[in-house]
């Protein structure tokens, strides 16, 4: 029955040509692996987007080659575009390096709405977003990315901060979630800062009590985690900075209960074990496996008043962003959590297809979250 499954969900999503987050999941030969993936990980790797003329050490399609002689090739979402005035929008971007010891940087998106908080009025929220790629591809300034901040912070009359983070395997993970949160304490930090703070945007126009912390798919996971470390630690600078809402879009979480396609089980177990660069990772760890043993109480504490989670009903990862969903409300947690569940769409739909109605739908849905705050 199980291959009978995946056999009628390859069949689907083999004409997706768009989406090569459901080519990856259902191709049972996407990982090729002739040595350790924490050998592979090593310093020693050369990142490089060309074709290099070595022998395939890794293949894990349709993310990423490396290569024997430590070179590493990204598959897709390598082109880039610079920040700029968004002529559809409105929308000022601008990027910033923030960590010159890691090179983590930011890109950050000032909205029309900002000039009707000059002057003392009323300061905009502040959504801190994490972007997707299963911890290895994508990046802030990917045209999909862009494109979505631009349309999202005009939209919810948001600033935006877009993390640059480092990424799998060059930086096995913890790196990403590190980043993440140094941007969000960051963000948090440049919001106090007042008038002539170190960066002008934040200081004068965002409100740092008003902080939505929001990413898709493997950013969705990495928000996530984000949200449970200031729940754990609170955040580290003004006491009066607060996350006021978390939204988790096409989260990327799995769980060790064997219930997916045979195939599928293995291939998600070894893509954590690569981008962990640990041969004994496991997906029972809760930063992959929020609905682990002890995940009532680290779900109780969300730091926040309202979540939404946001799954595609033809996404494979929809069945663990609804169990989460499942798991928080039955945490005693005391926050509004919002399920929003789009039937007949796939994984991150509404990047990859931006002109359709049910990617106008779901924009609204996050920029109206956002709003009511």
């Amino acid at each position: 029955m199980a291959r009978l499954l995946l056999l009628q969900l390859l069949a689907h999503f083999s004409s997706t040509a768009l989406d090569p987050y459901h080519k990856l999941a259902f191709s049972s030969t996407a990982l090729h692996i002739t040595s350790s993936p924490s050998q592979s990980a090593s310093t020693g790797m050369a990142s490089s987007d060309a074709a290099c003329p070595s022998e395939v050490e890794i293949e894990l399609f349709p993310f990423i080659r490396v290569y024997k002689n430590g070179n590493i090739e990204r598959l897709f979402g390598k082109r880039t575009v610079p920040a700029s005035l968004d002529a559809t929008t409105g929308v000022a971007s601008k990027d910033l390096t923030i960590d010159p010891a890691t090179g983590l940087s930011v890109r950050l998106y000032l909205p029309p709405a900002a000039t009707a908080t000059a002057g003392g009025a009323k300061k905009l929220p502040v959504l801190v977003y994490v972007h997707g790629g299963g911890f290895m591809v994508e990046s802030a300034a990917s045209p999909t990315y862009h494109r979505y901040l631009n349309a999202l912070s005009a939209r919810a009359g948001a600033l935006a901060v877009s993390v640059e983070y480092r990424r799998v395997p060059e930086h096995p993970l913890p790196a990403a979630y590190d980043d993440s949160w140094a941007a969000l304490a960051w963000a948090v930090d440049a919001c106090a800062a007042g008038p002539g703070g170190p960066e002008p945007w934040l200081a004068a126009h965002g409100d740092g009590s008003r902080v939505f912390l929001a990413g898709d798919s493997a950013g969705a996971n990495i928000a996530h985690n984000v949200a449970l470390r200031a729940a754990a630690e609170g955040l580290p600078l003004p006491p009066d900075a607060a996350i006021a809402g978390v939204m988790l879009v096409h989260p990327f979480f799995w769980d060790p209960s064997n219930t997916m396609a045979p195939e599928l089980e293995v291939r998600i177990r070894r893509e954590w074990r690569f981008t962990c660069a640990r041969p004994d990772a496991e997906v029972d760890d809760p930063r992959i496996c929020p609905t682990s043993a002890g995940a009532s109480a680290r779900l109780a504490a969300m730091p926040c008043g309202r979540v939404m989670v946001a799954v595609a009903g033809d996404d494979f990862l929809a069945a663990k962003g609804r169990a989460y969903h499942a798991a928080l409300l039955a945490s005693g947690w005391r926050g509004e959590a919002e399920l929003v569940d789009t039937a007949r769409q796939g994984h991150v739909f509404h990047l990859l297809r931006p002109g359709t109605e049910a990617a106008a739908e779901m924009l609204g849905r996050v920029a109206d979250f956002i709003s009511r705050a």
